[in-house]
């Protein structure tokens, strides 16, 4: 009753719908798997500052900029007026440092762009790590090294990433004195990271209500 083209018609429409469903499949996996990451991430910023000068050769510790790193959920981005402490006579006339000049005449903020950017049904507080004696490099990687081309992302930041560290913290516990050295290495880490682990009570969780409230 139906042109013999029918049957070729039927069978391109199964392999269609059969290759249509295992790509759908494989992308709600790649999509949803604790490998998939963001790591290389690095946008361009509206100014060219580079970590490698300011806190690699200057020396300048994170929290002189990032204040409420050890006081809240947030590092926080520096205000105009920190950068404005020093290049209010340094630099002064520079033409990359415009956004910033811009900023302290208007009062509106520098539109700088997010790097480390967690979903928002994970919650993380930067002061319950840093005090505790993780360090910004175990994260951040060394932004000390990072030039005027940007900060970007070196860990995957995933679920799965948190929780090798909530299981085993002991690979990065540092005495809080050093948590913004970033070349800072110990003569053993397991060995200080287990002293630690007592000395500053830390006992992590690994419980879901942890990092989603």
């Amino acid at each position: 009753m139906f042109p013999a083209w029918v049957d070729k018609l039927n069978r391109l429409a199964i392999a269609l719908v059969i290759g249509g469903l295992v790509y759908l499949v494989v992308l709600v996996l790649a999509a949803t798997s604790p490998g998939t990451q963001l790591t290389g991430y690095q946008p361009q910023q509206p100014v060219p500052y580079s970590h490698a000068l300011h806190a690699g050769e200057l020396g300048i510790d994170c929290r002189y900029c990032h204040v409420g790193v050890e006081t809240g959920a947030a590092a926080t981005l520096p205000a105009t007026e920190i950068c404005m402490n020093c290049h209010h006579s340094i630099r002064k006339d520079s033409e990359k440092l415009l956004p910033v000049f811009e900023s302290h005449a208007t009062g509106l903020p520098v539109p700088w762009v997010r790097v480390h950017d967690l979903p928002e049904f994970a919650y993380f507080d930067h002061s319950a790590h840093v005090r505790r004696g993780i360090g910004c490099v175990s994260c951040h990687g060394r932004v000390d090294k990072m030039d005027e081309s940007g900060v970007y992302q070196v860990e995957p930041l995933n679920m799965g990433w948190c929780l090798r560290c909530h299981r085993e913290p002991e690979r990065h516990l540092r005495q809080r004195e050093t948590v913004t050295q970033m070349d800072w290495r110990p003569a053993d880490q397991l060995e200080l990271g287990r002293r630690l682990l007592s000395e500053y009570n830390i006992n992590p969780s690994t419980d879901c209500s942890t990092c989603h409230r």
